[in-house]
């Protein structure tokens, strides 16, 4: 048995043939399925679908890239979601600093630089995207904080997005230990990255990214974190283990990571799925 811990079967991707899908990953010995909110509507659906159908569940939150667009008040509407038995975590929650204004600013102004007089108007617009990029952190970093007290108040765990911004994302959380455990979602970070989380009793979970040729590093992680401190994933409909890269990701996929992880770490698939899927049922609160 494994347990797909991070899918976005909200997504439209999946509508044409939803129930095949959850058919071809109870095929390939995926029984459990937990789907990720990203806003507070994107969690609506994905306990709505928790609802449906037995082998999902619901894992709700605000992503930190939708700060701009999520309302005043996201934990109230979040907290009532939470009330449902199918919910089995907070998340994703966390800090996303791949598109800061100024990064996006300087991308633009890269083929756009010609003259001295474009150069200096570029600087002072880098200078105002800088403040820009403090007030949008500020944002992040509010709303990611919102989340892991409401994780505390229901006593649940938290999926945790990190992209560019590691310190940021463990100085939040180092107020936290003790209080919550969160799981480092499509973690892709070096070994000692992944010890410092497993020191402060957290896990990482490592998605397709370890089939890819381009994946050595991942999946040397992969190989040498103990057993018992990583989940597996898919992220779908995003990442696609080979031989499936560049096609729609889905929840059966979540196999072929597994199976990826046990041939770098010469073990056999069921070590891999048991440990994992041990990990996860204490993790996620599929029993309220």
């Amino acid at each position: 048995m494994l347990i797909e811990t991070h899918a976005h079967l909200d997504y439209p991707d999946f509508t044409p043939d939803f129930d095949d899908v959850l058919r071809r990953a109870t095929d390939a010995g995926v029984n459990r399925i937990i789907t990720i909110g990203t806003s507070v509507e994107s969690s609506r659906r994905a306990v709505e679908l928790a609802e449906k159908f037995p082998n999902v569940f619901a894992v709700i939150g605000v992503h930190p890239t939708y700060v701009e667009e999520s309302g005043e008040d996201v934990i109230t509407p979040l907290r009532e979601l939470a009330a449902n038995p199918r919910v089995v975590a907070i998340g994703e929650t966390g800090l996303d600093y791949h598109s800061l204004p100024s990064l996006e600013l300087a991308k633009e102004q890269k083929t756009t630089q010609v003259f001295a007089k474009a150069l200096q108007t570029s600087t002072e617009d880098l200078l105002e995207a800088e403040i820009h990029d403090g007030a949008y952190k500020s944002k992040q970093a509010s709303l990611f904080e919102q989340q892991l007290d409401l994780a505390v108040e229901l006593g649940l765990n938290v999926v945790i997005h990190q992209r560019d911004a590691w310190n940021d994302t463990l100085e939040i959380m180092r107020p936290y230990t003790g209080k919550l455990r969160g799981v480092f979602h499509c973690f892709g970070g070096s070994l000692e990255q992944a010890n410092e989380v497993i020191d402060l009793d957290h896990l990482v979970s490592f998605t397709g990214i370890v089939t890819f040729k381009n994946g050595a590093s991942v999946r040397e992680v992969a190989a040498q974190v103990p057993l018992w401190k990583f989940m597996v994933e898919t992220d779908c409909p995003y990442l696609a283990p080979v031989p499936f890269r560049g096609k729609r990701c889905e929840p059966a996929h979540t196999r072929l990571v597994a199976e990826s992880i046990a041939s770098a770490r010469r073990i056999l698939l069921d070590e891999v799925a048991e440990a994992t899927t041990e990990t996860e049922a204490k993790f996620f609160r599929f029993e309220r």
